[in-house]
């Protein structure tokens, strides 16, 4: 009879779990209190079904529990790898299913590339679009001050780029077993995403344009802040990875949490990239001082 019920293959069949039904009625609460907590901060008001739900508070409730879904599907997932169900094929599709989330992320950032170069190379289209008053084809519109891509944007590239080596570092330390150089790598990589947000949050607050008012303002901060928002969740990410390794977790041959965490790393980097050649580069035009 026991023979009947072993295990003949090497997939995984999860148990029965909630997280997939909490993780749909959290996201539904997050699109429904979003929709809310902008109405709100235009001053006007949210009724759905009779109900008066302007405010923050159901986009508060759908994110918390989203982030509570988060913690619980990740700790099973880390329980059923200690539990040696992560087999070599069940490992290849998790990072199938990574690569596909970073294949979608690209694509998501193409949207915001296509909408700065659209308005970029078709300057006066999409000032002309913006505002009725303004005329001109050339970008940056008139009166925007850029910044200067040779001062803290060049700084946070390197920022960015020695974080990448630092996590490339910590990945050949788990390799050879250098345990040492794996929590040092992955504290580094912590400390300077944190360095990099920070840099990024001054440049912000002295921004000589806004994000309302003007296309060339609303495009780069759609850019960079989503970027921004990419690098708070990778340090996160990173972040997890290292007290994972504080306490022991990962080995030369079992790693994907790890592995999974520099992947985006890496993408985030390249995403920078992209972002400092062609918005602070090639769109520089008068910088501010």
């Amino acid at each position: 009879m026991a023979e009947a019920h072993s295990k003949n293959h090497d997939y995984h069949l999860v148990d029965p779990s909630p997280w997939p039904f909490l993780a749909s009625i959290g996201a539904f609460l997050m699109a429904i209190g979003g929709i809310a907590f902008m109405k709100l901060g235009k001053g006007e008001e949210f009724v759905l079904f009779g109900l008066n739900l302007t405010g923050w508070g159901i986009f508060a409730i759908g994110l918390v529990i989203v982030l509570y879904v988060m913690f619980g599907w990740w700790r099973d997932t880390i329980r059923e790898a200690h539990q040696g169900h992560h087999t070599r094929v069940v490992s290849l599709h998790l990072r199938y299913g990574m690569l596909l989330f970073i294949a979608s992320e690209v694509m998501f950032f193409v949207a915001w590339f296509w909408a700065y170069f659209d308005a970029a190379l078709y300057a006066g289209e999409a000032i002309n679009y913006v505002r009725a008053d303004v005329t001109g084809g050339h970008w940056p519109p008139a009166g925007i001050a850029t910044f200067d891509p040779w001062h803290l944007p060049l700084l946070n590239t390197l920022i960015l780029l020695c974080s990448g080596t630092t996590v490339t570092w910590a990945h050949h330390a788990l390799l050879h077993d250098d345990r040492e150089g794996l929590k040092w790598g992955l504290v580094l990589s912590v400390m300077l995403g944190v360095v990099f947000t920070i840099c990024q949050v001054y440049e912000y607050s002295h921004a000589a344009f806004g994000f309302a008012g003007n296309i060339y303002g609303a495009t780069f901060f759609m850019a960079t802040g989503f970027h921004g928002f990419h690098v708070v969740v990778g340090t996160i990410f990173l972040a997890v990875c290292l007290f994972r390794a504080l306490g022991g977790d990962f080995t030369k041959e079992k790693h994907f949490g790890f592995e999974a965490a520099a992947w985006y790393w890496h993408f985030v980097d390249v995403v920078w990239l992209f972002l400092f050649v062609a918005i602070y580069i090639w769109g520089a035009g008068t910088p501010a001082h």
